[in-house]
């Protein structure tokens, strides 16, 4: 049986992480209020983030602007899409 979390994002009790997907506090604070789903999702949004606005993880400016995006998705807040991304119709 899987872990439970109160996610923050959908905030409703979902599957949560296995492990903290980084060390730390911050690993700490998205292991105990982020479910699966929600970091799946992220981690989607991340990639296309990286991928269209060429965003170099070795510089340190670029993972500043990834870690506040990812503050601002997680917490259901307006966050930086992929320009000209168009989301799936359900």
């Amino acid at each position: 049986m899987s872990r439970m979390v109160h996610c923050k994002k959908y905030n409703k009790e979902l599957p949560g992480l296995a492990v903290p997907p980084y060390p730390g506090a911050k690993g700490q604070e998205i292991y105990e209020t982020v479910s699966q789903q929600a970091w799946s999702e992220w981690q989607s949004q991340q990639t296309m983030l990286i991928n269209e606005k060429q965003l170099n993880m070795m510089n340190a400016d670029d993972r500043v602007y990834l870690q506040t995006e990812m503050d601002k998705f997680l917490n259901n807040e307006d966050f930086d899409q992929a320009e000209g991304y168009v989301p799936e119709s359900e």
